[in-house]
């Protein structure tokens, strides 16, 4: 049997009924008031009616109406990005959800248990975990790769320091460059690798990347198990050469999807100040 929630939003004290969201969602849609009361089976002055009790409550213009149409105005379709991210979140799921960076939600795992947050750990590359996010699927997006947050403007949560080491197959400490010229590399896809890349572009290092995973895992076991392939992976993760310690530092960070839940208020606080001492614990550097 499928089960969907139909909600009610209360707006500044005024009660906005799932009818009424339905109403707006079908008229933005079709660009139709007539046809959205063809969809709705209802008539096109109840549609008429539901948009203006909705417009004097909330003392805003909803919809624009016109010879080519009704238009969805920017306040409009706001209330309607609301209402489809609070369907979305309505689940029998009682655990928060975290997902993230193989690294930064490997962190936050620690810390929540640690804390005593009941929770579900999803981890994966930054980018399907973002996906999943801005689809109402995670409470706490973690990242490995902290330039994902800074593109899409987010508020972002720093969490702990890390940088680089080169993994090489053999396990010798290189120190210099130039030792990497024609070199045969692992890339992990969703990972802060680019800020390697970057610095040997710049340096003009001829180098290949031969292979590309989503895992870190993966990636070390590829090099570790072959001759010649050799990545950067996270000084947490694993040991390997500091050669490019300083070019690769960067922050992990999480997002939480809805900030004013008093759930995770002291769980943040506790990340930002009792947790330091086991985030330095578990090999990451202090903010």
């Amino acid at each position: 049997m499928e089960i969907k929630p139909k909600i009610s939003l209360i707006i500044g004290g005024e009660t906005l009924s799932f009818k009424f969201f339905e109403t707006l969602d079908t008229v933005n849609k079709t660009r139709s008031q007539r046809e959205a009361a063809k969809i709705l089976g209802i008539s096109h002055a109840v549609i008429n009616r539901r948009i203006i009790e909705a417009e004097k409550k909330l003392n805003m213009h909803l919809v624009i109406s016109s010879g080519a149409g009704s238009q969805i105005t920017d306040d409009g379709l706001k209330l309607l990005k609301k209402y489809h991210k609070l369907i979305k979140r309505l689940n029998t799921n009682k655990k928060s959800i975290i997902c993230g960076g193989y690294i930064s939600s490997g962190l936050l795992e620690v810390l929540a248990s640690q804390y005593g947050l009941d929770v579900m750990i999803y981890q994966s590359e930054d980018d399907s975990a973002l996906h999943l996010f801005e689809m109402g699927l995670v409470d706490i997006l973690t990242l490995d790769d902290p330039v994902k947050a800074f593109m899409r403007d987010m508020d972002f949560i720093p969490i702990a320091q890390d940088h680089l080491v080169l993994v090489t197959p053999s396990g010798e400490d290189i120190m210099d460059l130039s030792e990497l010229e024609g070199k045969k590399f692992v890339e992990v896809t969703g990972s802060a690798q680019r800020l390697a890349w970057n610095t040997m572009d710049n340096e003009g290092i001829n180098y290949k990347i031969v292979n590309v995973l989503k895992s870190p895992y993966e990636a070390l076991k590829m090099v570790k198990n072959s001759q010649d392939l050799y990545t950067f992976l996270n000084k947490s993760f694993t040991n390997g050469s500091d050669v490019l310690k300083e070019d690769t530092n960067h922050i992990l960070t999480m997002v939480l999807y809805n900030p004013d839940d008093k759930k995770f208020k002291g769980f943040v606080e506790y990340v930002g100040g009792r947790g330091r001492k086991l985030i330095k614990e578990l090999g990451f550097r202090g903010l």
